[in-house]
């Protein structure tokens, strides 16, 4: 009864997937769980009201007009839950919570409630990652909701890939951690993330690939566990959770003095980001030209600060630092080179050839080295679930 006095909102959208929300409200109720469920029009489609009535016990909630022509239950309803849970949420719903529109019950309860959202989405393939659904989910992020990653596998077009609701029990288990204690209330966590840029001259730099996505998920997971987190961010085209203090950079340099800056009180360093090694030796104040007598130009380089080694040297008893190492060939025993060179406490190793790690994707796979010798296996998940799964382990190895 792991839910037990928790009250549940469940709002239901119009999909295939609305027959395991089904499933859904049973699993919430054996937990203990007190369930009211909302439907949009769409999904008494696919589900009747009378289903989700005759399971919860409890009148279910279709249209923002009472019998009686009360226009006020949104109110009422956010106010009581203790958190809003939509699964399945379509692509429609998605857009009206993002954009703030409000033409049915469930979009105004959304805007009216005071509890946490959590959305679970589920459409097709190519609907689920078309640029203006992510748009909307990121924004839906950005404020605070909670996003549930959609599974992967067989749609009801046909079509294999991502976009399938997850199942049940995942949704639970979710909503279970959710509500767990705050693991990492008070902890001061700092992270790096993301790519630096290194001057060449007013329209050129050096940098890499690398987009933040890691360091973000494991700064928005920090955050929502409690900890107060500094996000120090290279260039990402990504924003963290409002509540992670962010401090945005461009160079090597100013990660590096950013990170001095606050290095004193932080318990837990994770340094993800993809900082570049060598910087040019000059930077022309004008644009490079070239003519037709160069046909080649060399840069000299110089090496930028060594962030992680700069933390591994001058940390204290109380402090922890993580590096992340992503290597395209003998990755285990450069990650081994790197975690002892560089006097880290662990470093989480990934590889260019594992299909689906690494830069861009919105999936990782890695191997936590930790300086006592012992190692932990993470297959490719999302980089969500990665970021959960390595602070869990993070907190119980080095923050207890």
């Amino acid at each position: 009864m792991r839910l037990k006095g928790k009250r549940i909102l469940l709002g239901v959208c119009g999909s295939i997937a609305v027959y395991k929300s089904v499933f859904l409200l049973r699993l919430l109720q054996e937990e203990g769980a007190e369930v009211r469920v909302m439907m949009t029009p769409s999904a008494q489609k696919f589900v009747a009201p009378l289903t989700f009535f005759t399971l919860s016990r409890h009148p279910v909630y279709t249209d923002l007009w009472s019998e009686t022509g009360a226009w006020s239950e949104h109110v009422h309803l956010g106010l009581w839950a203790d958190a809003l849970l939509v699964a399945p949420i379509t692509a429609n719903t998605i857009a009206k919570f993002a954009g703030g529109s409000c033409d049915d019950l469930l979009s105004a309860v959304y805007l009216s409630a005071k509890c946490p959202v959590i959305i679970a989405p589920a459409m097709d393939r190519d609907m689920m990652i078309h640029p203006a659904v992510m748009e909307n989910l990121n924004r839906l992020a950005h404020r605070g909701v909670t996003v549930l990653d959609s599974d992967s596998g067989y749609l009801a077009s046909g079509l294999t890939g991502k976009g399938r609701l997850l199942e049940p029990e995942a949704i639970v288990s979710e909503l279970i951690t959710f509500f767990q204690q705050k693991e990492l209330s008070g902890k001061k966590i700092l992270i790096t993330a993301g790519a630096t840029q290194e001057p060449i001259d007013p329209v050129r730099y050096i940098s890499n690939h690398s987009t933040g996505k890691m360091g973000i998920a494991l700064a928005n997971e920090a955050f929502r566990r409690g900890a107060q987190v500094t996000l120090v961010l290279g260039t990402s085209p990504l924003n963290p959770l409002s509540g992670v203090n962010t401090i945005r950079v461009h160079s090597a340099e100013e990660m590096f003095q950013a990170v001095k800056a606050h290095q004193e009180d932080q318990e837990l360093f994770i340094m993800t980001a993809a900082v570049s090694d060598y910087r040019p030796d000059t930077y022309s104040e004008q644009k490079i030209k070239k003519s037709a007598e160069n046909t080649s130009m060399q840069l000299n380089l110089v090496r930028t600060p060594d962030i992680l080694a700069h933390l591994g040297q001058t940390k204290n008893d109380t402090q922890t630092v993580i590096g992340f190492a992503l290597e395209s060939e003998n990755a285990t025993e450069y990650a081994l080179q790197k975690l002892k060179k560089k006097n880290a406490d662990a470093i989480a190793m990934n590889s260019l050839a594992d299909a689906g790690a690494g830069f861009g994707h919105d999936t990782n796979k890695a191997t936590l080295f930790c300086a006592d010798g012992t190692t932990q296996d993470f297959p490719l998940m999302t980089k969500n679930e990665l970021s959960a799964r390595l602070l869990t382990v993070i907190r119980e190895k080095y923050l207890t």
